[in-house]
């Protein structure tokens, strides 16, 4: 972690002592597959890897980057059990929130089994327009069927995928139920307003950009950092601004990465897209793989994606 980042000396929303919370650079990471498309455990712990010698202070692992709804819960739970096998639980954030709380419970649960510091948490998100009182009563469940006081979790807000809105009043309810528990948020609502408002409404609370084109405004208000999916191929330049936040040219080195980012984000689906980047990379033509619903690249979106970047000065660090 870096020490010239923001400051948290301010207390959380219990006054009890917390251990240290994740904070910082997070990538929402890629699974890889293999050529029968399974969940490549150890492609993905090396992946892992190379994104933390990159400077990441840690990985969410299991989210909406990582296809995790594509996968069985078995599958969940092996990648998981692997993960913590390879020593790298400590750095991880796991996404856990599944339509079945019992099954958020056994991931949830799972998570702590090998040591992971929190967990990332959708709603329930099959149905839709149901109100605060239905979305707290699943948080609440789950937090109390796993019964563990270890559990740190991350309030997953992403309005696009899941159609449900975490507001204001539902995050101060949660905060005040379980203080120790719920201890912060992915805002991957791409409203800036809206991760400013959690920021400004909740001091202590942890309050994650789902976006690096908002890292350094998130920085500057106090925030923890960023929790972002193009951080799988982008990952270096913003360790570089977490790293130097309040320098000159940290204004600079954001409207880069933003344009970083938002080439990606044009030229096609964002997970095939970087997918199919790591996959020229690498020369590992199986990094193409992803599971149905969504589809790999096709050469012609190869070819317009990589000429997009190129045109932008960017390259790739050593593969792992």
């Amino acid at each position: 972690m870096n020490a010239s980042r923001p400051s948290t000396s301010s207390p959380g929303p219990s006054s009890a002592p917390s251990p240290a919370r994740p904070r910082g650079v997070f990538v929402a990471a890629l699974t890889p597959l293999t050529s029968t498309g399974d969940p490549d455990l150890e492609a993905t712990a090396a992946h892992y890897r190379w994104l933390l010698d990159q400077g990441c202070d840690g990985i969410v692992c299991l989210g909406t980057t990582g296809e995790a709804n594509s996968f069985t819960l078995d599958e969940r739970l092996a990648l998981l059990d692997h993960l913590g096998a390879s020593g790298l639980a400590g750095r991880l954030i796991v996404g856990t929130g599944c339509c079945a709380i019992g099954d958020t419970v056994r991931l949830t649960r799972k998570a702590l089994e090998i040591g992971a510091p929190g967990v990332l948490v959708l709603p329930p998100f099959y149905y839709k327009g149901v109100p605060d009182d239905g979305l707290f009563a699943a948080y609440a469940e789950t937090i109390e069927r796993v019964g563990d006081a270890r559990l740190r979790l991350y309030i997953y807000h992403f309005p696009k995928m899941t159609g449900l809105d975490i507001g204001l009043p539902l995050i101060e309810r949660l905060i005040a139920a379980y203080p120790d528990t719920v201890v912060g948020l992915k805002n991957s609502s791409g409203d800036w307003d809206n991760i400013r408002a959690m920021i400004d409404a909740f001091p202590g609370f942890d309050v994650f950009a789902g976006s690096e084109e908002f890292l350094l405004p998130t920085l500057r208000l106090g925030g923890p950092g960023c929790m972002s999916a193009t951080l799988n191929v982008l990952a270096p330049q913003a360790v570089e601004l977490a790293a130097n936040w309040q320098s000159p040219e940290a204004e600079a080195t954001q409207e880069r990465l933003s344009a970083l980012r938002r080439a990606i984000s044009a030229a096609a689906a964002p997970i095939p897209a970087m997918k199919a980047m790591l996959a020229r990379h690498t020369g590992r033509s199986t990094w193409r793989a992803v599971r149905p619903p969504l589809c790999p690249l096709d050469p012609a979106q190869e070819e317009r994606l990589s000429h997009s970047l190129a045109a932008l000065g960017f390259d790739l660090p050593a593969a792992a």
